[in-house]
């Protein structure tokens, strides 16, 4: 069979959307995906040369009298035509739509066409572009349950949210990740990281915390972005924290296992992350998302004992530390989270997102 995937954007889009093509081509179907123009698109797929990928120019929704919308409407009729033109060449037999603007177009193109469509959202509540997108949908698959009510008149499942094989088969044992990253095997290890551009609100508390770190003992690898990169080396190194700072890291497989306990946002690819490895986190959900969808996340998490919640506008380092430093004193209650956090989230989340899709020939 073959199936186009539109997943491109941000790396809680890409990823996810990654982990159901590869389980497709491993059963031996034919994946096309669509990515956006950005640079986090690029740098992903740089692992997987042999994926047939498409370019589309699509961009977020502006405000309804911006003056942005122009350019919003002119790229989405390109997305449509480019779209509409891959699958009047060679048609599909569906199309998953992962969220996010560059998705709108390739399932509208679908619907015209009579393809069937689905949309996976991983949140707890959909954006603005899940919402319009599940008119087109034959279906919506759901990273957690408690989103099923704002799809109140489409049809969902729960598949949870794909994780990547190799993340899922790749992970070495935790001294091994450990050597791998150039860490102390033995010296408890802190993993912060903002998603996959980075956070600057989670920089910042990190900068200022660094210098209760070494009461701690602790060693760091901390995910920064590009642009703060260098300004929490920096903050690390003064503090004589030993630190592995990175601005992207695209071996996560060997980063997870390596940490004791996370810092982390709760976009929902990283929260299924999390999830698999039974990771302990704190969550520092990005306060200005969209639908506050982020706390929403965040919550599932809290709720379930698998992490404990601090927001940001309130949070200081000193705060943040006294958090850490009271969970990594307490091994039962970092055990008791990592078995919640694994409770959290199906293991086979990519094989039942392509499940779905090969039903539609049955």
């Amino acid at each position: 069979m073959k199936f186009a995937i539109a997943c491109g954007g941000t790396g809680g889009h890409l990823f996810p959307g990654l982990a159901v093509a590869e389980v497709l081509r491993g059963q031996g179907h034919e994946v096309l995906l669509f990515v956006s123009e950005k640079e986090i698109d690029a740098r992903a797929l740089r692992a997987h040369p042999d994926l047939p990928r498409q370019k589309l120019p699509s961009i977020g929704l502006p405000a309804i009298f911006s003056p942005a919308m122009v350019t919003f409407l002119r790229r989405l009729r390109s997305s449509l035509k480019s779209c509409g033109s891959s699958y009047d060449t060679d048609r599909p037999d569906a199309v998953l739509g992962m969220g996010g603007f560059t998705s709108i177009a390739p399932l509208i193109a679908a619907r015209r066409r009579g393809i069937p469509a689905f949309l996976h959202e991983s949140n707890a509540i959909p954006g603005k572009a899940n919402r319009l997108a599940a008119r087109f949908c034959r279906s919506v698959l759901l990273g957690f349950d408690d989103c099923a009510r704002h799809f109140s008149k489409s049809t969902t499942r729960v598949t949870g949210t794909p994780i990547r094989r190799e993340l899922a088969e790749g992970a070495p044992a935790r001294a091994e990740a450990r050597s791998a990253l150039g860490l102390e095997p033995e010296r408890t290890t802190l993993l912060v990281m903002g998603g996959s551009q980075g956070a600057a609100g989670i920089n910042a508390l990190m900068a200022q915390a660094a210098s209760h770190l070494p009461a701690a003992a602790l060693q760091v690898v901390h995910l920064a972005g590009d642009r703060d990169v260098e300004t929490v080396r920096s903050a690390y190194a003064t503090a004589g924290v030993p630190a592995v700072v990175l601005p992207f890291c695209d071996r996560m497989q060997e980063v997870y296992p390596a940490a004791d306990l996370a810092i982390s946002r709760s976009g929902a690819a990283s929260l299924g992350e999390l999830s698999w490895f039974g990771l302990p986190s704190v969550l520092i959900p990005f306060p200005y998302a969209a639908e506050d969808h982020q706390r929403l996340n965040a919550e599932i998490f809290t709720r379930a004992g698998a992490a404990k919640l601090l927001a940001e506008p309130e949070a200081t380092g000193e705060s943040l530390f006294r958090l850490v430093i009271s969970l990594l004193e307490s091994p039962e209650t970092l055990a008791a989270m990592a078995t919640a956090a694994r409770a959290l989230a199906p293991r086979d989340a990519a094989a039942r997102v392509a499940a779905v899709l090969t039903e539609v020939k049955s």
